[in-house]
């Protein structure tokens, strides 16, 4: 008699998809709402500014104060979640945002909203982002397999790229037919749906022990010199510095003024962001939905390589139906090697120091935005080609660095 039959085949939970995990699903779906109500309580930020005394530039200075805190506390966003559960962070952080656009809601109302309670709200979520970031990046890994993190980060990078494409329009409308406070209103109830699919996340990994007696600078350090004695990762967190150094301010700045010196339409501008937000969800979404693996390193390397020979066409190129095609090749490039950059950290590092390096990688991005902006500035003043061309050189001289390591290559 063949007995085989009566063994029942239990499938491998580590090579499904991310989505038949209950747990990773309401992450995902409150990942996803959170990324659209970031996206209302910018515009709905943006106004209410505007509102006050039309002035762009005080518009920056809330920005910056959001920025500058985000960027001080990161570090110590990481060395917070690798000492407590990285739901409960996520939750607390979800549940003081909800607190205060709802607050903000009602000061509006009653017409009693100032500008300083604007630089509070700021300032607050800028803080709540450095915990909440790090926490995310600790949560993925402890739901998923290594096999299944390609696939979940790409679907929750895709989701909160499809809110930054898709979420502005329906706040601007609910902006022209209502008011301001039901911009925030609408945030409020978002956040409150974010805790109840975090509270439905069951099956999370408790927290490393840790020696409560250490102070957070020498936990910080610790992670910094984890991070230094990993040769690989030393090398990546090299190119990425030079990539967000030489990448971020040029295109934000850069753009903005190519379509005003080239094309002279603020229509143009917004196409070109378009061609590279949706470059870059295709390129996150990507992993997410093909079942075989592929190399991560060489797939890093060679997309930074592809960065660097853009941004030096970006310097030359003049034609506009072009400029778009490049765009939504560096976005799908820039996509597709952030998610699988991001899955080899996570399954590569301890869990004992996952919230802190993690946090390093994303003070890196971060971090460095202000100089970039800054640099970029006044490199576009100068000479906009000369800015394009010297951020791509750079690149491709970061990228040979880094394709001459061996163990980079080497990533699987």
């Amino acid at each position: 008699m063949n007995t085989t039959a009566a063994i029942p085949l239990v499938p491998d939970v580590s090579k499904a998809h991310p989505l038949r995990n209950a747990d990773f699903r309401f992450l995902w779906i409150g990942s996803t709402i959170s990324a659209f109500g970031d996206q209302f309580y910018f515009v709905g930020l943006s106004w209410l500014v505007l509102l006050f005394n039309g002035s762009g530039l005080v518009l920056g200075t809330v920005l910056m104060l959001e920025a500058v805190p985000r960027a001080a506390f990161m570090l110590v966003g990481g060395a917070v979640t690798d000492r407590i559960s990285p739901k409960k962070v996520l939750i607390a952080t979800a549940a003081g945002r909800m607190l205060l656009v709802a607050a903000t809601a009602a000061l509006s109302y009653l017409h009693r909203l100032q500008l300083w309670h604007l630089y509070g709200l700021a300032l607050a979520f800028g803080t709540a982002d450095a915990f909440a970031m790090p926490a995310g990046q600790v949560l993925v890994p402890a739901l998923l397999s290594g096999e299944q993190l390609p696939a979940g980060n790409g679907l929750l990078n895709s989701g909160a790229q499809t809110a930054a494409i898709a979420g502005p329009a329906p706040a601007g409308l609910i902006l022209k037919m209502g008011s301001v406070a039901s911009v925030f209103v609408i945030d409020a109830i978002g956040f409150f749906l974010v805790i109840l699919s975090l509270w439905r996340v069951k099956n999370v990994p408790s927290a490393p022990a840790s020696d409560s007696s250490d102070g957070i600078w020498k936990v910080i350090l610790e992670g910094w010199r984890y991070v230094m004695k990993d040769p690989p990762m030393r090398s990546l967190m090299f190119l990425i510095i030079v990539l967000n150094l030489c990448v971020g301010g040029p295109f934000t700045v850069g753009l903005a003024v190519i379509s005003k010196q080239r094309y002279g339409s603020a229509a143009a501008f917004g196409m070109l962001l378009s061609s590279l937000a949706v470059g870059s969800l295709l390129g996150s979404l990507l992993p997410a939905l093909i079942k075989y693996r592929v190399r991560r390193g060489p797939i890093v390397v060679s997309f930074s390589a592809v960065i660097g020979a853009e941004m030096i066409a970006m310097g030359l190129l003049h034609r506009f139906i072009p400029m778009m095609i490049l765009l939504a090749i560096l976005g799908f490039g820039s996509g597709l090697t952030a998610v699988y950059f991001q899955s080899w950290l996570q399954a590569r590092i301890d869990r004992n120091f996952l919230g802190r390096v993690m946090s390093i990688f994303m003070f890196a991005t971060y971090g460095l935005l202000p100089i970039s902006y800054a640099v970029a500035g006044a490199l576009a003043q100068a000479k906009l080609s000369l800015m394009f061309m010297g951020s791509g050189v750079l690149v491709l001289a970061a990228t040979v660095v880094a394709a001459v390591n061996k163990q980079i290559r080497a990533i699987d």
